[in-house]
């Protein structure tokens, strides 16, 4: 019995020996956000290689697993993949049957974990559960509930062991989804409050998972630190208000982030966005001292990693018969334009780029009017033979069509709200034509918008002034219909709109118009059952030939003023003509 006793009782002295010895380890966390279909380093909608995608941080991430020092690599994707190149717009919706490229790349450079982003439910349901199912890893997301069930619609959280580190890491998103989406892309779903929905989970995993380490990772904008409900930006607010979080990595906003702050109980949270488009890596590299499973000490030091200096491994290149695929789809002819357009002629009044899209609308909706807005910054379309690729330069987003019911007054007030985001009250010829941040000293954003280009609607269908000497909301003066009929304030009007502005965004519609949200619905007469790219492409491959031209519907006054003030400002956001 000694014989058998004595050994075990030495094992038993070793294991508790081991258990009770301290031992250092370095963990990185490595995340990727807002990708938006950079998977390779070619832009297929200009048609040239650049120096990012994820082939430039699969590169880095397996340096950082073959380091020696390295005792563990976790690596998190942060949602918004499913739009942006048509790399994945091409599986999205037009190879169904093979593997989604998106997974089957994420799966190689072997994800841990992605969040979910507005724009992967703007490819609605077919495309993000039939991906989500392919990868080899979870999405997260706690904050949207599938209604019939009452649980989250998504995995809401999960727990890594590297080393004898447990980290645990729970995923959110923005919830003003419905606010920008229609219902049948998220129908099934119920989208709840960062801040109450962290708040119930991060008590929950303390409780049942008793992790070393707590990451964040949300898609939504750092956001003011306020206490606003539902607020589509809260990631600055959830991290200071639940102190658990070690670590909040966050995306959406495609701002460039790398900083700590002080939470609630005066302790360090980093928060870290690599922007977009795979430039960035947010990395945060973790040396915790631990002794059996309790955590000693952790100290964490946060950074970006530019991915463009980067030489690539050549790992990637398996994917070439998906790459050809995607690049035999863009560069289909689909007509001929016959004069050079720009996006950004769209900023100093009526534009041959905007109005096409708007010609566009009101033919296929049957409208009387029609909004649209430049949903990209500084593009163009050069006169020649017209390509696939080129429809994502003209419209960047899979919005759907809308035709819907607007009185006149609804029409103005829209158009008051929408300027209100756009240009600025002039006192003098020498103020700035468009609402700009102010150039100081340490402002890293001079010479540009301080609100996004695609939400500056303006409107065909009508002739119309915007006096920029007047105040907000006395700016828009409609002198009639296009057709030189009467425009009347009490009646009723069909507008085509895109159904991201017809679901709420941008607020134009509520603020602007006046419309209650849970009324919108209620005011679609149309809609298109796919997006609008593809009717676009359609019609422009049926003219054959297009002669974009600018409608000359609106223009801005007094003339005086705005050509020297435009001459100015053109020159501050694109240089000299």
């Amino acid at each position: 019995m000694k014989r058998i006793i004595i050994p075990l009782l030495f094992i038993h002295l070793f294991f508790l020996s081991c258990q009770s010895q301290e031992k250092t380890i370095t963990i990185k966390i490595l995340q990727t956000s807002d990708v938006h279909g950079a998977l390779f380093p070619y832009d297929f909608i200009e048609n040239k290689t650049v120096n990012t995608s994820l082939e430039q941080v699969y590169t880095y991430v397996q340096q950082q697993r073959e380091n020696e020092v390295v005792n563990g690599v976790l690596l998190l994707d942060n949602g918004d993949n499913l739009q942006g190149q048509p790399t994945v717009y091409y599986y999205n919706f037009i190879d169904t049957v093979n593997t989604h490229i998106l997974a089957r790349m994420m799966n190689f450079m072997d994800f841990d974990a992605t969040s979910l982003g507005n724009h992967d439910i703007e490819a609605g349901h077919s495309v993000y559960d039939r991906v989500r199912k392919q990868y080899d890893f979870p999405m997260l997301c706690a904050n949207i509930i599938e209604t019939s069930a009452g649980k989250p619609y998504f995995t809401p959280y999960k727990v890594f062991e590297l080393n004898g580190a447990k980290i645990a890491v729970l995923g959110l998103v923005t919830p003003h989804i419905p606010h920008w989406l229609p219902e049948n892309l998220w129908s099934g779903m119920q989208f709840t409050d960062m801040l109450e929905s962290a708040r119930h989970w991060v008590k929950l995993i303390n409780e049942t998972e008793k992790p070393h380490i707590l990451i964040g990772l949300f898609h939504a904008g750092y956001g003011s630190g306020e206490l606003l409900e539902m607020d589509e930006n809260a990631s600055l607010l959830v991290a200071k208000q639940i102190p658990d979080f070690d670590a909040v990595f966050i995306g959406h906003d495609h701002q460039k982030r790398c900083e700590k702050i002080v939470n609630s109980i005066n302790d360090s949270v980093w928060i870290l966005n690599p922007a977009s488009n795979a430039r960035y890596i947010a990395e945060l590299a973790l040396t915790l001292t631990i002794k059996g499973n309790k955590l000693i000490s952790k100290y964490g030091q946060g950074q970006l990693i530019d991915v463009s200096k980067l030489n690539i491994r050549s790992e990637l290149s398996q994917f070439s018969d998906q790459f050809n695929a995607i690049k035999e789809f863009v560069s289909k002819p689909i007509g001929i334009f016959t004069k050079t357009i720009s996006s950004r002629d769209a900023y100093f009044g009526p534009s041959a780029f905007v109005d096409l899209i708007h010609t566009i609308q009101l033919d296929i909706a049957k409208a009387d009017i029609s909004f649209a807005a430049p949903l990209s910054f500084d593009t163009g379309i050069k006169a020649d033979t017209i390509y696939i690729r080129d429809m994502f330069k003209l419209y960047k987003y899979e919005n759907m069509l809308y035709a819907m019911e607007l009185t006149g007054q609804e029409v103005k007030d829209f158009l008051e709200f929408s300027y209100g985001l756009w240009l600025n009250q002039m006192k003098s010829p020498d103020d700035h034509l468009l609402l700009l941040y102010k150039k100081d000293s340490t402002s890293m954003r001079n010479g540009r918008f301080i609100n996004p280009s695609y939400n500056f609607d303006s409107a065909a269908g009508i002739i119309y002034e915007v006096d920029v000497t007047k105040p907000l909301g006395s700016r828009v003066r409609i002198l009639k219909m296009a057709n030189g009929q009467e425009f009347q304030l009490n009646k009723k009007y069909r507008v085509a709109i895109n159904s991201y502005r017809g679901n709420g965004g941008g607020d134009h519609l509520i603020k602007g118009a006046g419309i209650p949200k849970d009324e919108l619905n209620s005011r679609i007469v149309y809609a298109t059952d796919v997006d609008l790219r593809y009717y676009l492409m359609k019609w422009i491959e049926d003219q054959k030939i297009v002669n974009p031209v600018s409608l000359n519907e609106w223009k801005i006054i007094p003339e005086n003023w705005v050509k020297p003030a435009a001459k100015r400002d053109y020159e501050l956001l694109f240089g000299k003509r």
